[in-house]
């Protein structure tokens, strides 16, 4: 018999009040007090391992930097972020920059720059990721610095670049060898480079108008990611950044931020990524981007933006039937904001990416405006468990 997505209703009033306890619920799944023994079943099983989390670690990380960080692990333990170089909303010349972390998140340094920008211009849209052969790839796009445009409100956006090193991230090439979809004149990268079951790599971006529409594409590279192409589609018209996990063989789970309500959906492909079904919302309207990855114990791991009023944050969800459904949000990280806001002077927040350490930790790290003991674009990270 064929397992389905089971839909759950969301609630906002249900949203707000639960976390207010430690815990958001959703569905079926019931918050218990904080503190209190969790429900002894096994659709609850979760639910008490993250009310009960008494591991959990935070960090300005790195400083001065809007970030919207991407992180990769790398095989000796140690973590990449990747991340867009400025302390502005994308309104100021920057380059994407790499930072490391060896000792599981605490501390970071600067290690190179992947993408360089032109004067009047920034490159803070991007996929990043490590090849099974060992190189480490980084998609890029941006916009120029200048005034928007009248109608649109969006400044020109210029072209992605493809960047590799293999040497460690001391050296980079960057070329231009990003094929664009039917119709497009651009692309904006996203999320994390995926290696599929044939040897070949794939990676999400997204083309429109933003104003209207936006399409999310699937590309693929047969050379270790030195050029990319064959895109396609994941989600038309109301689907823009996503991101990418290969939960087996050919299957793909995708979970994509939509265009008209932001909420974060989920969609799956068993022909790797040749054509996709969607599955359904993983998350209420307001609540994006998104990140998967794969946890020791066979879960998979979502962690998502939230932008809801007055719960300005990070939230977690886990899967255990391959993404069919999903437990009872946590909250890894909120303000105390009301409201979100990129204007300057605002506070604005979100774009989680995740890795889980050989010791089972998970490294979750996210960009904010400001936090009220701290009046600066910052990376946070936060250092977690499940169990």
């Amino acid at each position: 018999m064929k397992r389905r997505f089971r839909a759950r209703v969301l609630s906002r009033r249900g949203m707000v009040g639960s976390t207010l306890l430690g815990l958001a619920g959703l569905g079926t799944a019931k918050a218990s007090p904080l503190g209190a023994p969790a429900p002894a079943s096994a659709e609850s099983e979760d639910t008490g391992h993250l009310v009960h989390m008494d591991q959990v670690e935070r960090f300005v990380a790195v400083d001065n930097k809007c970030a919207w960080p991407n992180l990769t692990l790398m095989p000796d333990d140690s973590i990449v972020a990747t991340i867009f170089g400025s302390p502005c909303h994308g309104f100021c010349d920057g380059a994407a920059e790499c930072w490391r972390s060896d000792d599981g998140g605490r501390m970071w340094k600067f290690v190179s720059i992947p993408a360089p920008n032109e004067p009047g211009t920034n490159r803070k849209d991007l996929a990043a990721g490590l090849t099974p052969k060992g190189s480490f790839v980084v998609l890029c796009s941006g916009s120029k610095v200048a005034p928007p445009d009248p109608v649109t409100k969006l400044r020109p956006i210029i072209q992605s670049v493809v960047c590799r090193s293999t040497d460690g991230l001391k050296t980079w090439t960057c070329r231009s060898s990003l094929e664009l979809p039917p119709g497009a004149d651009h692309v904006i990268p996203f999320g994390d480079i995926a290696a599929l079951h044939d040897g070949r790599l794939a990676v999400t971006g997204y083309t429109g108008d933003h104003i209207r529409t936006n399409t999310a594409w699937v590309f693929f590279s047969d050379d270790d990611g030195r050029t990319w192409g064959y895109p396609r589609p994941l989600g038309e018209d109301d689907f823009n950044e996503s991101t990418l996990l290969v939960t087996g063989g050919k299957r793909l789970l995708a979970a994509t931020r939509t265009h008209r309500n932001s909420h974060t959906h989920i969609s799956v492909s068993e022909d790797a990524g040749q054509t996709w079904k969607h599955l359904g919302p993983a998350s209420l309207p307001g609540q994006v981007p998104a990140n998967l990855i794969r946890l020791q114990d066979g879960g998979i791991l979502l962690t998502y933006g939230s932008r809801l009023r007055g719960m300005l944050g990070v939230f977690a969800r886990i899967s255990r039937d391959e993404g069919l459904t999903w437990g009872a949000p946590r909250v890894l990280f909120n303000t105390t904001v009301r409201r979100a806001n990129t204007r300057p002077g605002g506070v604005d927040g979100g774009y989680p990416s995740s890795v889980q350490l050989k010791d089972g930790t998970i490294v979750t790290a996210y960009y904010c405006q400001r936090i009220p003991m701290h009046q600066r674009y910052h990376m946070g990270v936060v250092r977690w468990r499940v169990s």
